[in-house]
């Protein structure tokens, strides 16, 4: 499980264990695909503007007659000798590997959103949020048993780990801020992960249209210091068994 730390006089104390400060985040992620394809786009426009600007102007009506109809290119013509099955081949050939390439890298890149953080350490040490959700509204469960409607607290710098499910509809839970979304499916469980980098209050939504308060299905994701987050955790809540939170010591198998 998720929040590691030791007994001492009945609290539970944070060990000084590697947490998600370095971790690549859900948003940092998109924000790096976002970057590339806006910087290749702008790469590939400025080259097809200014190659159009080019033909335009050596092939521009001069009110001369050229020396051969060879001279200038007819509308819907393939180009022929003089090199131009080259160029073609070339630009087509060009294209596909930047097209295949950007495929490739994307899919890798959104599948590290999919699976977390290589690094076991910070997979081990991540908090684990039951989430359910209900018309119309949302539930989070901590691993001492606390539980919270419509607020998630979390740790800043702390990876989270939601684990989602839906009592009665379908349902989606999302943070345009966090950079975070998935399903919520009655009967089955759906896995998601983010890190909070700035302390605030950040807004969750349902996105997936589950009847007439939809609109009103929304959560707060507060993100608070490391030390408040676990001075608030240890008061707070009961373990499965009915004992204090205070007095119980949440680790890898809990």
């Amino acid at each position: 499980m998720a929040i590691h730390g030791m007994v001492t006089h009945g609290v539970i104390q944070h060990l000084p264990v590697a947490h998600a400060g370095g971790v690549r985040t859900p948003a940092a992620v998109f924000d790096e695909i976002f970057r590339v394809f806006l910087g290749l786009g702008t790469l590939v426009g400025v080259v097809v503007v200014a190659y159009t600007l080019y033909n335009a102007y050596a092939y521009r009506e001069t009110g001369e007659e050229p020396e051969s109809e060879m001279d200038r290119p007819r509308m819907g013509e393939l180009p022929t000798g003089g090199g131009g099955g080259k160029k073609l081949f070339l630009s087509f050939g060009i294209s596909a590997v930047i097209v295949l390439s950007l495929i490739v890298w994307t899919y890798s890149t959104l599948l590290y959103i999919e699976t977390g953080p290589d690094s076991q350490e910070v997979q081990e040490n991540a908090i684990e949020v039951d989430v359910e959700g209900v018309q119309f509204g949302w539930t989070f469960t901590y691993p001492n048993g606390q539980t919270n409607s419509s607020t998630l607290r979390v740790p800043k710098n702390e990876m989270i780990m939601l684990n989602v499910t839906s009592r009665d509809v379908f349902h989606n839970i999302g943070s345009p801020e966090l950079r975070f979304k998935t399903d919520a499916i009655p009967g089955q469980h759906t896995r998601t992960w983010f890190v909070g980098r700035q302390v605030g209050s950040y807004e969750a939504n349902c996105y997936e249209l589950c009847g007439s308060g939809h609109s009103y299905m929304n959560a707060t994701i507060e993100v608070v210091p490391r030390d408040e987050f676990y001075e608030w955790y240890n008061d707070t809540g009961t373990t499965n068994n009915g004992t204090s939170a205070s007095a119980a010591r949440v680790s890898g198998g809990a």
